[in-house]
């Protein structure tokens, strides 16, 4: 009996070390506020709206980002969702999805693990209001409800890749080396105190500077880790293989952030002031007279020379 309690004791200590793999997991902000079950809760979890005040300026320069919009985008973004779900989901026989309330968090995060990385801390519920909210914001464009659009649409706008998911949620790339990242502390080149009750620590992150940061989202290529892989940002792996392995030495925080004095309004190709930097042209015009037969008749020989100087394929997120 006292041999069989041992053994019992033994495997519950066993189950338990493997279900908690990494130490300070449950320090996170998920682990410590528990799962977001609305998609208010999820926006609550990692508001960062208390950063303005001290930050402005940079919150100026983000709110022009990308990363301000990261699920709305100019609207097509959040358009694409729906389009993975109706083309997608729906029409995989095994996705097991056949309607809006079949969705979980899972099926979302093809799109989701770099446009909200943040929705993997929400239960499945949140998953499917996400896409109810998405139906109903395109059906009221199309049935002219302003009213609900914009309602949608400023749900859909908060939903998005700010202050604490960088400076945070996703500020330690390497957990089980560096540690997880915890509640209340936020993440940048230094140490101290921040004058913010809620985080009021500043830790060095270890990747604040580094490319790996960006990576995280900007990826390898597929993501070969889901059920489901799709082929979808390669910027870093392109960086990588191509770039780095050239001798290229600038990370992408010196190229988006610093050279191009745009701060933490980081942007890609549909900016000039990026586009200037990352494709140089050469174009050549010769006119000349062709003549055929009976018959002269001016025509012009363009030749176009494009270079991509920058570190990466482009197009690409």
């Amino acid at each position: 009996m006292v041999l069989v309690l041992f053994s019992l004791l033994l495997l519950g200590a066993f189950t338990s070390t493997t279900l908690a793999a990494g130490i300070g997991k449950d320090g996170t902000i998920a682990a410590k506020r528990g799962k977001a079950t609305t998609l208010d809760e999820l926006i609550a979890m990692y508001d960062s709206s208390s950063c303005f005040e001290c930050h402005q300026d940079i919150h100026e320069e983000w709110s022009q980002s990308v990363h301000a919009r990261s699920v709305y985008g100019t609207g097509r973004t959040a358009a694409t969702f729906r389009t993975a779900f109706t083309n997608g989901f729906m029409n995989w026989a095994y996705s097991g999805v056949e309607k809006p309330e079949d969705v979980e968090v899972e099926h979302l995060m093809g799109c989701a693990k770099c446009h909200l990385p943040q929705l993997a801390d929400a239960t499945d519920d949140v998953a499917k209001e996400l896409v109810v909210t998405i139906f109903d914001w395109m059906d009221a464009y199309q049935n002219d409800d302003m009213a609900t659009f914009e309602k949608h649409q400023e749900t859909l706008l908060d939903l998005n890749i700010n202050c604490l998911v960088c400076h945070n949620r996703m500020a330690i790339t390497h957990k089980w080396t560096d540690g997880y990242p915890q509640d209340g502390v936020v993440y940048g080149k230094n140490a101290g105190e921040h004058y913010d009750p809620n985080f009021p620590i500043v830790r060095q992150g270890p990747n604040m500077e580094a490319s790996i940061l960006c990576g995280q989202c900007h990826g390898l290529g597929p993501n070969l880790e889901l059920d489901n892989p799709t082929q979808c940002a390669t910027g870093y792996g392109s960086y990588l293989f191509s770039y780095i392995t050239n001798g290229g030495d600038k990370t992408c925080q010196e190229c988006h952030m610093l050279e191009s004095g745009l701060g933490h309004n980081i942007q890609s190709y549909r900016s000039e002031v990026m586009a200037e930097k990352a494709v140089e042209w050469h174009v050549t015009a010769r006119p000349m007279v062709w003549r055929d037969g009976r018959n002269v008749r001016p025509k012009v020989m363009v030749d176009v020379a494009m270079t991509n100087k920058a570190g990466h394929g482009i197009p690409d997120g």
